[in-house]
């Protein structure tokens, strides 16, 4: 009896034994991943050594963290530099220094060896004699035709249309399957000075070609982030009928400025300052954006602005000498993706 009784109370003591070493484990546990909580806590309030990399951080979460708490103290260095230089220039008054400008990749731009200096003779010679002379001489005024490719689609005629309503005397015509070769003499014949032919891609538009005539150049451009009127927000009314005034942003290069000549003659010569509208061309590292606006004077130094669209964004992807000639064509500049991209601080236009 005493052998059976010994025997059962060791059981009982070894299972409870297993059974409080479960918890002592359990507890050993919160314990450590408390003090571990801790611990990262406390390394992320020490400052980082200059030599500290977060990559070497094999621990996804903990990497997180103090890649976000360096994020942080750089943040916190910033502020503190900014206040700094604040008292101090409010210290020194008059005498403070000029303020730092920062660094872009505008302002670091490659120097183009075809930057338009306007003072330059051979500019002012080919000004007066190249396609566009007519035009700035005042013998012509602009006459467009807008079309299509085949079979548009809703969204791509209705972008059309608001184009027409944008440039004056503009056109829209359906394509119906005619070729650009016998649509050109066409408008030729019926004293059109510009052919635009708006392309599109799964019922949305991405490409123009816009035409000068009778004697050419040809742009092609790529057309990307088109809103409609509908689809913009705190719009203006739709415009009216006078002649906008028109702006040109950052056209500095030999083909900038002829990219830039081909836009201001799509306009007539003598705006309606009436009307209050302005359409900008607007280069920014050879990506220009066009905007469509009305103004109004709020008082001497104050002026308010409403955008009346549409908007879209349009890149060169080359220009042809002449009138539209796939074939046959001769080619003045051309996108070589590869090769003109490998700088970003080097453009175009």
């Amino acid at each position: 009896m005493d052998i059976t009784e010994v025997s059962t109370s060791q059981d009982g003591k070894g299972k409870k034994g297993k059974k409080a070493k479960k918890k002592s484990a359990e507890v050993d546990g919160e314990g450590s991943a408390g003090e571990e909580k801790k611990m990262v806590k406390s390394e992320l309030a020490v400052a980082f050594p200059p030599t500290f990399s977060v990559s070497e951080i094999k621990n996804k979460q903990r990497r997180h963290f103090m890649f976000m708490k360096l994020k942080q103290e750089k943040r916190k260095q910033k502020m503190q530099l900014r206040k700094k230089r604040r008292k101090e220039r409010e210290a020194l008054g008059d005498k403070a220094p000029p303020k730092e400008v920062p660094k872009t990749i505008e302002n670091q731009r490659v120097y183009d060896e075809t930057t338009v200096d306007p003072e330059d003779e051979e500019i002012a010679f080919d000004e007066g004699t190249d396609e566009f002379s007519a035009y700035f001489n005042g013998l012509t005024n602009p006459k467009v035709l807008i079309t299509t490719s085949d079979r548009p689609r809703g969204r791509t005629v209705r972008f059309c249309e608001q184009l027409a309503t944008v440039i004056p005397n503009a056109h829209v015509y359906y394509r119906r399957g005619l070729a650009l070769k016998r649509i050109i003499p066409q408008c030729v014949a019926r004293n059109f000075t510009y052919l635009m032919v708006i392309n599109e891609d799964r019922q949305v538009p991405n490409g123009m070609v816009l035409c000068h005539l009778p004697d050419g150049p040809t742009a092609h451009f790529k057309v990307s982030s088109v809103r409609l009127r509908k689809e913009m927000k705190r719009r203006g009314k739709n415009p009216t009928e006078h002649y906008p005034e028109v702006i040109l942003n950052n056209f500095t290069t030999r083909l900038g400025h002829t990219i830039g000549r081909l836009f201001a003659a799509l306009f007539p010569q003598e705006p309606h300052f009436v009307g209050r509208q302005v359409a900008t061309f607007h280069n920014q590292r050879d990506f220009i954006f066009f905007r469509f606006h009305r103004y109004i004077f709020k008082n001497e130094k104050k002026v308010g602005i409403q955008e009346l669209g549409p908007r879209f964004t349009i890149k060169l992807r080359s220009l042809q000498k002449g009138t539209f000639d796939s074939k046959y064509g001769e080619y003045e500049w051309v996108m070589k993706r590869h090769e003109m991209e490998a700088c970003r601080r080097k453009f175009q236009l």
